[in-house]
């Protein structure tokens, strides 16, 4: 039996669907995509611009993630909270 795991009623797949569902963004709104062109890269700051502006925690919390999976890749998974806990400023 596997044991699946649910943010705010949907099923997280992969990593990257907990982030996405973390942050109520999907990844490609921050990192964008390879083959943007510079009018759709401007446009996505924006957006981001405009979604930090509307919650200012977010950058804080982003930030610690960031932090903690770096030092994770460095000392091993066991130093890395939960992501839940990370983003809803739990653990910050």
């Amino acid at each position: 039996m596997t044991m699946k795991s649910f943010i705010a009623g949907h099923e997280v797949v992969t990593e990257n669907d907990a982030l996405e569902l973390a942050l109520g963004t999907p990844l490609e709104l921050w990192l964008g995509v390879s083959d943007e062109s510079g009018e759709e890269r401007a446009a996505r700051l924006d957006a981001a611009r405009d979604i930090l502006a509307e919650e200012p925690e977010l950058y804080d919390r982003v930030t610690a993630l960031v932090a903690e999976g770096l030092a994770a890749m460095v000392s091993g998974p066991s130093t890395v909270r939960s992501v839940g806990a990370l983003l809803s400023g739990e653990a910050a």
